[in-house]
């Protein structure tokens, strides 16, 4: 990855600033809800790609305008939602969580109750069924903790469509149960071996193999970020989360919340938590980053950590964890979702205009809180979530006991049970592989 600056192999195109000079928080929330799509926010976004992509993504933006405002798609969408992915999701009043922390009251929304298992089915959904209305007959996905694999696999299965898969080798050891449910939805799943093996391999490899197969294949881009029109595209398919939030907690607590907090690896998640409440001045938003190991680079993906570098990768501008020569830098996380190095855009903008707090946790927090929320609310979270929870565990001892706290469970945890039990478990997890190969 290179700095915007230097870059001129990208197809450039002007950048809007949009910088507001006021101080006050109402007047800077107006400019993150424009009244058409944004192609920026701010100086982030935008649409970074290779010539021969062009096409393609304006016959997904064009597509996208038509189809967000068709009745039909939406009553087919909201059909689907209800009927096979089974929302909307529960709003939980978390107690015995509450009880222990001593602050404010905490509410979960359980989107780990949606189909497969995790918030990325809202927007694979969405776009399965406008990769249809396109005529597409394929679709291929990237994927880090195998939720959108997976999600992506379902889909295609679900609308008739030929999928493909691209994963990093390393995630693929991880998170094989995500892998062995996508080919057994049909999928094909596609080793990446290049770089860290990870998730931003994964993303390089789906893009490069799209370019190659335009006419027929849409890309299920699983987060919110990438090219316009993805970022965009991927909020409003997540921002079902929010407005189900917004009439549940209005239902049993006659209010909107005060606080709300989520994970942020690309984004998705918590974007689809937070727009619906962005003109809501008085609400205040929490993203919890993958602190990894530790600080030292290499060791975390806390993309707004000491030292925030913007560039321009994948197709886009906002912050990336860079080195010294504005290379994109190694990244770990104990949570494959949250193992990346770029964030999108739209959050790179609230950091900016100081409407969202980015904190990184640990490793070690979130598998604390992993085991926290497990024994006292009987919910066992993915480690992704399980950052949002080791957050709220920060910041609730020390709020006020009539404030309402929602944090949003992306997903549950049995996908990272390959994780989890060789970390909490190490002796009798390995003593139980063994015991499987010895019967093989």
């Amino acid at each position: 990855m290179k700095n915007i600056s230097k870059d001129s192999r990208m197809k450039t195109e002007h950048v809007v600033a949009g910088t507001s000079k006021q101080s006050d928080k109402q007047s800077r929330i107006n400019q993150l809800v424009p009244e058409v799509l944004p192609r920026h926010f701010g100086p982030y976004g935008g649409r970074y790609v290779p010539e021969m992509l062009v096409p393609a993504l304006e016959e997904l933006e064009q597509g996208y305008l038509h189809y967000k405002d068709d009745p039909l798609f939406q009553k087919e969408l909201a059909k689907l939602y209800q009927s096979y992915c089974g929302r909307p999701t529960p709003l939980y009043y978390a107690n015995n969580l509450t009880q222990k922390l001593g602050g404010c009251k905490i509410y979960l929304k359980l989107e780990g109750l949606a189909h497969t298992g995790a918030h990325k089915i809202n927007n694979a959904l969405g776009q399965a069924l406008l990769a249809k209305r396109l005529g597409k007959t394929k679709v291929i996905a990237e994927t880090g903790a195998g939720q959108h694999g997976l999600a992506s696999a379902t889909v295609a299965a679900r609308f008739g469509l030929r999928c493909k898969v691209f994963m990093g080798e390393v995630d693929m050891r991880r998170q094989y149960p995500n892998v062995y449910a996508m080919k057994l939805l049909g999928a094909e799943v596609i080793p990446v071996t290049d770089g860290t093996k990870t998730l931003k391999d994964a993303v390089n490899a789906t893009l490069k193999y799209w370019i190659q197969n335009l006419k027929d294949t849409h890309y299920i881009l699983g987060s919110a970020l990438g090219p316009f029109p993805y970022p965009v595209m991927v909020r409003d398919f997540q921002a079902v989360i929010g407005r189900e939030v917004r009439t549940q907690i209005l239902e049993q607590e006659g209010r909107l919340p005060d606080h709300l907090v989520a994970c942020v690896g690309g984004g998705s998640n918590s974007i689809g938590l937070f727009h619906p409440f962005l003109n809501e001045p008085n609400i205040r938003f929490y993203g919890a980053e993958a602190g990894g190991r530790g600080p030292n680079p290499g060791d975390h993906a806390a993309r707004f950590g000491t030292t925030p570098k913007i560039g321009i990768a994948q197709g886009y501008k906002s912050y990336f964890l860079q080195n010294e020569h504005g290379q994109i830098q190694d990244t770990h996380s104990v949570s494959a979702g949250l193992d990346y190095a770029g964030v999108g855009p739209e959050l790179a903008w609230l950091y900016d205009q100081k409407l969202v707090e980015f904190s990184a946790i640990t490793d070690a927090k979130a598998l604390e809180a992993f085991k926290m929320l497990t024994q006292l609310e009987g919910i066992i979270p993915a480690l992704e979530s399980a950052h949002a929870v080791a957050r709220a565990v920060e910041l609730a001892p020390s709020l006020p006991k009539d404030d309402i706290m929602v944090v949003n469970i992306s997903g549950r945890g049995d996908k990272d049970i390959f994780i989890t039990a060789r970390e909490l478990d190490r002796e009798n997890w390995i003593a139980f592989l063994k015991s499987e190969v010895a019967h093989g």
